[in-house]
């Protein structure tokens, strides 16, 4: 049997082609009358015809789905983020369309104007900025362009102007971290940062160092060594920490992946955690439960975060800033000294 067709609708219904796709379809500019509508629908029923989404988004102008992208959806930092986009998505009755960057930010710019052509109703963007003045200009005129294109946008990141953002407050975080280890007995500490440019790392560099001058125990010479952004960014940072024999107490990784891959290196260099070096991280991801020992954190409300990013994306009004604090979590990585 051949499948039926919205001509044969409007045969059915006794209307034009027109008026048809206009009561089954919907339209950004013309509408139909209820009972015209009624009738056609009616028509369509006794067919058994499936309207076509494709044909749906082109006569509204927006598909109903929602498009997320993310630096690495293999890391528990974005999956969470998108469990809460996917959560309140659906609750607006919007699927979601995922991709990821695999850490390229010039890859941004081409998923966004991906998800335009798909015709998403909003996109929203995660993950951290580099210090690119050219790339960030790339992103923001690419979603600039969306949302003149009747689109809209959020983010989870450092703020673009003119755009809805959630704000992680990375540097206070930070700050309380480095003034609860040092208020447990800790004085001798290092870092293991993100790359130079990444500013989340830069951020929470920054709160930690500055919180530890107020205290009177900076950071020694040779006490920060900046690697990727990754679990093996974290690795290869312990490890380089160890080759140094900068003799910290307590090793601060920028991130939890980063601290899984610091303490990974220190297990595979002979160092004990937390008997020889403590290590703290930042986030808390959910796949720390599985560390041993378990690691103190700074916990970021990251499915909440992913919530409030869809709502700003989907809501009414001018675009604003919603800020979440992070909160010092202890653990026994990082027993009192």
């Amino acid at each position: 049997m051949r499948t039926t067709t919205l001509s044969d609708v409007a045969r059915e219904a006794g209307v034009s082609l027109a008026t048809a796709s206009r009561a089954i379809n919907g339209s950004t500019n013309r509408t139909v009358g209820p009972a015209l509508r009624e009738r056609v629908l009616a028509a369509a029923a006794r067919l058994h015809y499936s309207p076509d989404a494709n044909a749906q988004a082109m006569a509204r102008g927006r598909t109903t789905s929602l498009g997320l992208i993310v630096h690495d959806i293999a890391d528990p930092y974005f999956s969470a983020i998108a469990a809460g986009v996917t959560r309140a998505a659906e609750a607006a009755g919007l699927s979601v369309v995922l991709t990821s960057t695999e850490h390229d930010p010039a890859r941004e710019v081409s998923f966004v104007e991906l998800l335009r052509r798909q015709r998403v109703r909003a996109i929203v963007v995660t993950g951290g900025r580099r210090d690119d003045p050219e790339g960030t200009a790339a992103l923001r005129a690419a979603l600039e362009g969306f949302q003149a294109a009747g689109g809209s946008v959020a983010l989870v990141s450092q703020p673009l102007e003119g755009m809805s953002t959630v704000v992680v407050d990375n540097r206070e975080g930070a700050a309380d971290l480095a003034r609860h280890l040092h208020g447990i007995g800790y004085r001798r500490f290092a870092v293991v940062a993100g790359p130079v440019d990444h500013l989340t790392s830069r951020d929470r560099l920054s709160g930690f160092r500055e919180a530890l001058d107020e205290l009177g125990a900076p950071l020694a010479d040779g006490a920060v060594v900046h690697s990727g952004f990754t679990r093996d960014g974290g690795y290869e940072g312990m490890a380089e920490l160890l080759r140094r024999d900068a003799g910290p107490e307590v090793v601060f990784a920028v991130n939890d992946v980063m601290a899984v891959g610091a303490m990974a290196a220190a297990r595979d260099a002979g160092v004990s955690v937390p008997d020889d070096v403590a290590v703290a991280g930042f986030d808390d991801i959910s796949t720390l439960r599985d560390i041993t020992p378990a690691l103190t954190t700074v916990r970021v409300p990251l499915v909440e975060a992913g919530v409030l990013a869809t709502e700003l994306a989907l809501g009414p009004g001018e675009p604003r800033e919603v800020h979440l604090a992070g909160e010092v979590v202890v653990r026994e990585s990082t027993p009192a000294r």
